[in-house]
Formats: C-alpha cells, structure tokens, sequence
C-alpha cells in the first residue's frame, strides 16, 4: 500500500529552510519569506477574505497591531457566575478579585469585598465562567507564526475533502490578480480524500498561467501546477536530485508532486518575494490570533529551528519587549544546535515572565502517521519498524549533559519503541545519581503507551504530553492503516495515566493542528475521530473533566516549571483567566469545543474580547 514516509513538522530541524535570512543579521528583523512570497493584505487579499478565506483561521486578513496596553488600574470582582479555580482542590468559589496584573482573593463574595475594599468593581459574570487562562504546552510559534502568516491554511479543521480545498483555490484564483500566486498549507490527502492527486492534473485545471502550490502538512512533499514548473524553470527531463523525487506517473510523465523540500523548494524560491512579514511581527500577529481561542501561554518545542540557534531566542525576545505580545511564551532549545546553544551560554530560566528558556528539547524518532515513529513492531500495512532519530547512546550523552546541568528534558517520542528508548537513558542517568524526578522529564506525543511504560515513568516522576489531534483527526487511520485496531488503542491513554498518578498535558503541536484548547478538552474527554464521528478510539482512555482541563491550565504550568505564577486562579499570581459562555465542567461533554470564548486576560490586560 502507498504511503508517505516523512515526519512530522515537530520533529524536523530543517523547516527553517522554508525562509530565507541575511545570515549576517542573527536578528532578522526583515527575514524575507522567500519561498513563500509575500502575503501582503492589499486589494486582493481583502477581496479573498470579503470571501470564504475570511474564516481561514485568520490566514488572510490581519488587523493592525494595537497601541500597548496599560494594565487596569482598578480592582475588579467578579461574581454571578462559576469562578473555577483549578487549584489543587479544583475549587470553585463565589468571587475573585483581580488588582493589576495578579489576583487579589478567591473565596466568598464577603470574603473577597472585605479584601478588595470599597472601591472595587463589581462585575456580574451572569451564570457565564472564569477560568485560569489555557496553555498550550507544545507549540512551534516561531516557524508556525511565519507559515501562518504567509500561506493559506487548507487543513482538516477547515476543509473535509480535497474536492473542498480546490473549490477553495478556485475561489483565490478567481478574485486575486492576475499573475500573484497561490501558496497553500497544511494538505493531508490521508485525512482529505480525493478523486484525482493533487498535482498537475486537479491544479491546471484551476489555472494553466497562475503558479498554485500546496504544500503537504508534513512539511515534505508539495503539489503544484505546470505554470508554477514553468515559473521555477523546471524542465519535463529534470533528474531528481539526491534525497528528494520529482514524482512520474508509470509513462514516466511528471505528475506534479515533490517529495522532500530539496525538490519543492525550486519551485518556493520562484515566488517574486518582497519583504515577508518581519518574524516578530509575525509571532505578535499569530499570538493576536490566539488570544481569540483563550490561550494565554505557549511554547515553542523547536527553538533554533529558523535562524539555526539563538537567533531565534533573540527574536522571541524582541517580541516580550514590544509589549504586545498575548501570550506568554516558554521555549525549549533544540538539540541539533547543542554547540551554538553552549557558546551562547543559554541557560534554563533565562528571559523573564513574558518569554522565558523552560527546558531541552531532544528527537527519539519521527511520526507514526508518516511511519517513522519508531515501533517495537513493524507497521499494521508496512513493513517497517520506523526510524530512530537519535541513537540509544546518543540520547543518553546529551540527556546526561543537559540533566546534570539542571535543564528539563522534553523527548520527542511517538513509538513504543522509541519510548522505550527514552525510558532507558532516563534509568541510566537516574542511576548515575542524577535526580531526574526534580527536572520534570516529558515526553512529547508519548503517542503509543503499554503498561509498563507507565509504571517506569511513574516511577521517575516523568509526565506525558499527549496531541490529542492524533486521536480525533487520526484516529481510524491510526486503526485501518497505521496500527491496526488491538495496538491503536493504545494511543494517547490519558486515563490510564491518570490512574497511575502519572501527570499529563494535552496539545496541539501548532502548525500540526490549530490550537483550540476548548476543542482539545472535548477530544481527550469524548475521544470521538473527525472521519467517524460516532466512533470513538479506545473511549476508556478518555480523560476526566478535571483531568483534561488540569492538562491544558494547571498541569501545563507545572510541566512548564511556571506553575508559581500561572495555571490556577490562586492570590499572587498572574490575572491570566477567560471568560467562557459555558462551563466545560459540567456541559455535555461533545459541546465543549463549542463553549464560546468570550474574554482574555493576561497579566491584568484584556487581549480579546468577542
């Protein structure tokens, strides 16, 4: 059976090649989206988003930044409503009072009056919630915020079908003017069905003079038409270079697909590319975006990715100083940059408040759904057992480095195997005395669990961090082609951690999946899959209510080492909250994805208000 053996975006160093940049200038500060043009908001991008693009998860139409804000000065209670907490009670008190940037009291409404004083505002909630502000645990802000800003997301959470996302680029072709082109992201033809590949055939048929490309959410195959070869120079003769393929049908024609970006990136570089937006900007844009879903945290798993080391982390920086940014960031250095990240003497804890060096990020293996998670067994459809990324020694040296130097380990594991493989540095650095419980060890995606991997990383003090889109969106995959229905049920076991005392997070992976952290708690609770939507994947793993909303609020903080200063509604700590039209708590667990958000605060200041 066909397949795509490509990883995930997560787990690529090589992303940043997307992007070009004056390696003189670390900054950037006019990195120049050279393969992806430039997404300028004029005519015709008003004119797209008049149209459907207008809901495209803020992909085409973005307002101007705002003037910086002044934290409210005034001390406001709220009351009339359900003030929940997520404390280690999971309490939820009559009131909460907020002054500047923290909270003041929690408790009864007298209780909070007598605190907060006289001159306090009163705020009626009217039976709606207020809840810690969400936290995205695993996020790729950097890179994602560029592709979010310079490409048009045709993902599975906007579009069912590949017949739908080519209605969508007929619509572009048909109020765009002439000769600018069509650059799409996010394309799983695993997940969109089609009648005909994506490629040149569907595509010409849109536009034989238009250059169209589709770029695969993997991050390595793209599709275009014969004007966008035409445009890139690309011959019907080409060879195909060394790690890459220029696809050919079986009388040897060029069907249009690129495998690798070695291949696609020819076509990238012929966009006429202007100034694309600066990175910063781009970060405080898509932060904008994000503040609409509740989110008042995020993190970045992949820190060096763009500039290849600490240019990034001095781009995140710029973006804490403007004072506008809508989340607060926590970033994770990557390990393929080990020698750039020494030299820069970058350190855990280094930043502030806003932006802020969590922990290290490490690579086992690659991604189930493209076959390269590494498993104990071969594939349920493939023969292959996937791909270590880093050696069993390899993982184990720069663990024991990293460790013994205070950083948090964050292991990027999806297989069993590779699970295993990451269990097994964490026994030996444990047992060359270094206190592994106290640095917070995750494992990013921890996708495949067997019970006694559960045990080991109880025993450790390990957590899991889960992107419960594998479930919802890959869910019958995962059981028809990726592992068959006895071993897809161990996918994402939330409940079984939380049976076993084992802590855990839930996340979107941002650009893998958008993240809606609403949504997310219903896909940990319900487990239902976006292609079957009446079944359910293993429904006993569905996390608590509790339990879910813990993963995405006070879990995330304490995974994040920031749970002293967000996470909970608790006095002294940062007024990061929301205010929802509904209690996730308590209505029926398939509405919770649909709670509306209504209002974010972060640090006392109002990011979004519907």
């Amino acid at each position: 059976m066909a397949h795509e053996e490509y990883g995930c975006p997560c787990c690529q160093a090589s992303l940043g090649n997307l992007f070009a940049y004056n390696p003189a200038d670390q900054l950037a500060a006019e990195i120049s989206i050279l393969p992806l043009g430039r997404r300028q908001v004029r005519s015709g991008g008003a004119a797209v988003a008049r149209t459907a693009a207008a809901t495209a998860c803020g992909t085409v139409l973005i307002p101007a930044l705002p003037p910086v804000p002044d934290v409210e000065a005034r001390t406001r209670i709220y009351f009339g409503g359900t003030v929940m907490t997520v404390d280690s009670d999971f309490a939820k008190p009559e009131a909460m009072a907020v002054k500047g940037d923290r909270i003041l009291a929690t408790g009864s409404l007298a209780e909070v009056k007598a605190v907060a004083g006289d001159s306090a505002d009163l705020i009626d909630l009217q039976r709606r919630t207020i809840m810690p502000g969400l936290i995205d645990p695993h996020t790729h802000i950097l890179i994602g915020a560029l592709m979010d800003q310079a490409m048009h997301y045709v993902g599975i959470t906007r579009f069912s079908t590949t017949a739908d996302i080519l209605d969508f680029i007929g619509q572009l072709d048909a109020t765009l003017p002439p000769g600018e082109w069509i650059v799409c992201r996010n394309y799983y033809p695993m997940l969109q069905p089609f009648e005909t590949p994506m490629g040149f055939a569907p595509l010409d048929a849109i536009s034989g003079t238009r250059p169209i490309l589709v770029l695969n959410a993997s991050g390595h195959i793209g599709y275009a038409n014969r004007a966008a070869f035409a445009a890139a120079g690309i011959p019907d003769d080409i060879v195909s270079p060394a790690g890459g393929e220029f696809v050919r049908d079986g009388d040897g024609q060029l069907t249009g697909e690129m495998r690798n970006q070695i291949t696609f990136s020819k076509v990238l570089g012929a966009r006429p590319s202007g100034a694309g937006s600066a990175p910063t900007d781009a970060v405080l844009k898509t932060c904008r975006r994000f503040a609409s879903l509740g989110l008042t945290t995020v993190s970045e798993l992949g820190l060096g990715g763009l500039l290849r080391g600490v240019g990034d982390w001095e781009i995140l920086k710029q973006a804490g100083a403007t004072g506008q940014l809508s989340q607060r960031i926590r970033a994770y250095p990557m390990y393929v940059f080990d020698e750039a990240w020494d030299a820069a003497g970058l350190a855990p804890g280094d930043g502030d408040d806003l932006v802020r060096i969590a922990g290290y990020k490490l690579i086992a293996d690659g991604s189930n759904q493209g076959f390269t998670g590494l498993q104990r067994e071969p594939y349920y459809t493939v023969d292959s057992i996937g791909i270590a990324y880093m050696t069993p020694d390899d993982l184990t040296t720069l663990m024991r480095k990293r460790a013994g130097q205070g950083w948090q380990i964050a292991v990027h594991g999806n297989g069993d195997k590779a699970i295993d493989n990451i269990l097994d540095a964490i026994d030996r650095v444990a047992s060359e005395g270094i206190d592994v419980r106290s640095l917070r060890m995750r494992i990013e995606h921890c996708s495949i669990l067997h019970d006694e991997q559960i045990e080991r990383m109880r025993s450790h003090g390990v957590s899991a961090s889960f992107l419960i889109g594998h479930v919802h969106y890959w869910g019958v995959a995962m059981r028809d082609r990726i592992f068959g229905p006895d071993k897809a049920r161990l996918l994402d076991r939330c409940a079984s951690c939380e049976r076993a005392g084992v802590g855990y997070t839930i996340h979107s992976d941002f650009f893998v999946t958008d993240p809606n952290p609403l949504h997310m708690i219903e896909m940990a609770v319900t487990r239902r899959t976006w292609k079957e939507p009446d079944f359910a994947l293993a429904p006993e793993e569905g996390a608590s209510r509790e339990g879910a909303i813990r993963a995405m609020t006070s879990e995330a903080a304490w995974q994040l080492g920031s749970e002293h200063e967000i996470g909970s509604l608790e006095p002294g700590k940062f007024a990061d909250f929301v205010i929802l039209d509904g209690d996730p708590s308590t209505v029926p667990a398939g509405d919770i994805g649909n709670i509306r958000v209504l209002e974010t605060w972060m640090g006392g200041v109002r990011t979004f208000q519907a």
